[in-house]
């Protein structure tokens, strides 16, 4: 095979596993990866892992945005983890205060981290490793966060879903001086109707970054005029994954 021009594009690599699960009911879990140009064993990449994996890639493009930026050499190379999620069980999965809830975090901490590490050069320390999620995948991403603070410290929230549980669990933190949060939400959310009521997504993460910053946390905080869909959020996502991985990095 000849070797590739200028002009020829590199080619973009995602593989997709069955985690087998101990924790969660259906005994397995779906999930992809993206692994960067030139992906190498001997070398120990950043690791972003993204809660409703099938969105992130499919209507966030998160691999397509970082491929372009990291093949075009404006960005350091790094993995990608979209862990895939049941819509039916979503709720339970992602909000605290259920059994499927405690559940997650364990397939979490236990299963998937370690599955992906035993397969993947991905850095193993928290300033290499981000939490990625949208609306509720925003507040099991900071539960994920606050349970294992040895693990996570980075968090990257699209219209995060905080609910009362989540408000309970920033209240009932200590010391949260380690944790960094890129946070959005859209303007036009300020009744968005969901399967258990209508929220103001606009006051929710307001709320959260007030009492996250009392906590000592780190917040790079904006409202946008934008809706609660993917559309809005693509868009962003450049600019939120730059905060974290780009060249021009703050987080």
């Amino acid at each position: 095979m000849s070797p590739l021009t200028p002009d020829q594009p590199v080619r973009r690599t995602v593989v997709k596993h069955q985690i087998p699960s101990a924790r969660l009911a259906s005994g397995e879990r779906s999930v992809r990866l993206y692994l960067p140009p030139d992906y190498r064993d001997d070398v120990a990449y950043p690791v972003v892992y993204c809660q409703d994996g099938e969105d992130f890639f499919n209507f966030g493009r998160v691999a397509t945005i970082a491929h372009e930026r990291i093949a075009g050499g404006v960005w350091e190379p790094f993995v990608i983890v979209g862990v895939d999620v049941d819509k039916k069980v979503r709720t339970e999965e992602y909000q605290p205060g259920s059994e499927r809830h405690e559940a997650y975090l364990s397939f979490w901490m236990e299963e998937l981290v370690p599955y992906v590490e035993s397969r993947y050069s991905v850095r193993r320390d928290p300033t290499g490793r981000l939490l990625a999620g949208d609306s509720l995948g925003g507040a099991v991403s900071l539960s994920i966060a606050l349970r294992h603070p040895e693990a996570f410290t980075r968090i990257l929230s699209l219209s995060g879903a905080y609910y009362d549980a989540s408000i309970r669990q920033i209240q009932q933190a200590a010391d949260l001086s380690h944790l960094a949060l890129w946070m959005i939400v859209g303007l036009q959310e300020t009744a968005y109707q969901t399967d258990h009521g209508t929220f103001n997504f606009v006051e929710l993460n307001r709320m959260a970054r007030r009492l996250l910053e009392r906590k000592g946390a780190y917040i790079d905080y904006r409202e946008k005029n934008g809706e609660h869909k993917w559309g809005f959020w693509q868009t962003e996502l450049p600019e939120a994954l730059g905060a974290f991985l780009g060249p021009e990095a703050h987080m």
